[in-house]
């Protein structure tokens, strides 16, 4: 059975879901012996400032905003800290990032739900499609290296939205 992760309501509190995944962030650094240093931690909350997926030179700009003014090697390498460790995801058809919401001890086999409308991204986690995926390569003799859906859509809110407009 498919995980499901709701989309967040519009009324849903977000600063909280900074201060959780910031919490998180700083455990699994910790875990791992890793260092959640500033920039690290400030590019994250970036990213989480919102549910929908953000480029790096939106990074860097708002970097920029907050009196840094880093070099865009140095946001690049601060996102790929946090991919390495599990803290965010690349979109790819975005080319964007977003925070991650789950722990990827087994795999890194994710699955995207990205409103067209709004831009919000969820993860959501379905083992048996992963499964099947892995399943369909195996037959075909293909060697998956990583593994990300991304399925393109409306949101419950943006859905709404959408049915009261016709």
């Amino acid at each position: 059975m498919p995980q499901r992760q709701a989309f967040p309501k519009p009324s849903h509190d977000h600063e909280r879901c900074i201060a959780k995944a910031m919490d998180a962030a700083r455990q699994a650094c910790a875990s791992q012996g890793a260092q959640f240093t500033e920039l690290r931690r400030q590019v994250l909350e970036i990213v989480w400032g919102s549910h929908a997926p953000i480029g790096a030179y939106e990074i860097l700009s708002a970097l920029t905003k907050n009196g840094r003014r880093p070099a865009p090697p140095t946001v690049y390498r601060a996102l790929d800290f946090l991919l390495a460790h599990g803290l965010a995801h690349r979109i790819e058809s975005k080319n964007a990032y977003v925070g991650c919401t789950h722990r990827h001890e087994d795999d890194r086999h994710s699955q995207f739900l990205i409103c067209r409308a709004c831009g919000q991204a969820v993860e959501v986690r379905d083992f048996a499609l992963s499964q099947a995926i892995q399943q369909l390569a195996k037959n075909s003799g293909f060697a998956i290296e990583d593994q990300m859906v991304e399925l393109a859509g409306l949101c419950p809110t943006c859905k709404g939205k959408d049915a009261h407009a016709s």
